[in-house]
């Protein structure tokens, strides 16, 4: 492993404007991080991954590279980018060990994080840096939201959040309250009654789109997004259809396959599935069968009636007339994405969403509500780990802001406002908090 990894950071020209970093949500210092690998400086290399993103031992796993900093390597042009996920899984996942020590002294200011997915664990994360007081509230039983319920283990291995959890959570003084719906029996206002200064929401997208045919309320119907949260509890028989060709989608068929199934075809409306190119690879490898151009009509109790579509250039779909053609499956999955549920909406006055359940919330996570800020997908939608992790660091920024106004004793309308402004001088105690 290690000489793989040696042989990929030699093959790194060091450009002196590094089309990898622009390529990367996050602006990972991609040719630092690899020039001090070389240099024998790991645990440098290291302290710089995590302050750059906390979540880097799992973007380095799961994270689309091949449009995003390998897509970007000059290298590839010609031939085979320099492959830093392969490097940064390394160097993460080896100084990870080695952050052991505790939390940073406390400013004794409380701060609620609700969910604790991509974007709620690194708002915890940097929040604690600065010695916040930081509450997660998680309504399943462990952490990770998406990271652990919606990605499957073959991509994502549980010990990897199982390990975050430990040294950035537990170590790090960060209180955890597993199976807590906030807009059930706790609702926004009770958090602020006690104590709370500033509260982030990031509750993901977990309520399944759908299509909406007839068929869809059967017996042998199921959601992707459900399906990956707990695979085992399915009894799915041999032949199955999946609608939908995204990344999810592929995850779906792959731990199908995995599960036990020995026919799965991914049924995709377009010509080309909406997946990256590196997993619809795999799920080909795996052998998942895919149909393109391919409209759900109906859902039956033995398979599903599709028809066909014509796609123009600009993407219009238009209906085939007279190819309704009946395809039979014992379980078909629907994953064709999700969107937010409005628990804490409907039971929160001050709150807006838009007319697809997402929260309204600016560039700096600033929502409708004086302290409540959001970002990730219950604010954007649907993306990417990175790219949640990235917004996330800004709106940490902003709530740390918006409470150090607080402190100096601006109302909380005029720390709402004034939190926009320019980040003040004080920094994270400890960026990385670790034995060295």
């Amino acid at each position: 492993m290690a000489l793989h990894v040696m042989d990929e950071a030699n093959r790194c020209l060091g450009c002196k404007v590094p089309q990898c970093r622009k390529g990367c949500p996050i602006s990972t210092p991609i040719p630092d991080v690899i020039r001090l690998l070389k240099e024998n400086k790991l645990d440098e290399a290291g302290r710089i991954l995590f302050e750059n993103n906390p979540l880097t031992t799992v973007c380095s796993l799961v994270c689309n590279h091949e449009n995003q900093c390998e897509g970007h390597c000059v290298l590839g042009r010609k031939g085979a980018p320099v492959h830093f996920s392969t490097i940064e899984s390394y160097i993460s996942s080896t100084y990870a060990s080695k952050m052991t020590a505790g939390p940073s002294p406390s400013n004794g200011i409380k701060a609620a994080i609700i969910g604790s997915g991509p974007a709620g664990l690194t708002i915890a994360v940097i929040l604690s840096r600065y010695g916040y007081d930081v509450t997660i509230f998680e309504g399943k039983d462990q952490i990770g939201g998406v990271l652990r319920y919606g990605i499957p283990e073959f991509r994502l291995p549980k010990t990897v959040l199982d390990d975050f959890k430990y040294r950035h959570i537990d170590l790090k003084g960060i209180k955890f309250r597993p199976n807590t719906h906030i807009g059930g029996a706790i609702g926004i206002d009770d958090l602020f009654r006690d104590g709370y200064k500033a509260i982030f929401v990031g509750t993901g997208v977990w309520k399944p789109n759908a299509l909406h045919i007839k068929g869809e309320t059967f017996g042998n119907v199921h959601f992707g997004i459900n399906y990956l949260n707990n695979p085992d509890s399915y009894r799915l028989g041999e032949r199955v259809i999946v609608i939908g060709a995204g990344n999810a989608a592929m995850d779906v068929a792959r731990t199908a396959l995995r599960k036990g199934v020995r026919e799965l075809t991914c049924f995709s409306i377009t010509k080309e599935v909406a997946a990256s190119k590196h997993e619809f690879s795999y799920a080909q490898l795996e052998g998942v069968q895919f149909e393109f151009n391919k409209k759900p009509v109906e859902i039956k109790d033995n398979g599903v009636i599709f028809e066909d579509v014509e796609e123009a250039e600009d993407g219009t779909l238009t209906v085939i007339p007279g190819t309704e053609t009946f395809y039979p499956a014992d379980s078909t999955i629907i994953s064709i994405s999700q969107g937010p549920q409005n628990r804490i909406v409907t039971t929160t006055t001050g709150l807006d969403a838009d007319r697809r359940g997402l929260l309204v919330a600016d560039e700096t996570g600033h929502t409708t509500r004086p302290g409540i800020f959001a970002s990730g997908d219950v604010v954007n939608g649907a993306r990417t780990v990175v790219e949640a992790v990235a917004h996330s660091k800004v709106v940490a920024e902003s709530m740390h802001r918006y409470m150090q106004n607080l402190v100096h004793g601006e109302t909380p309308e005029e720390a709402f406002a004034d939190s926009e402004g320019d980040k003040p001088e004080t920094t994270p105690a400890d960026a990385t908090a670790t034995t060295n």
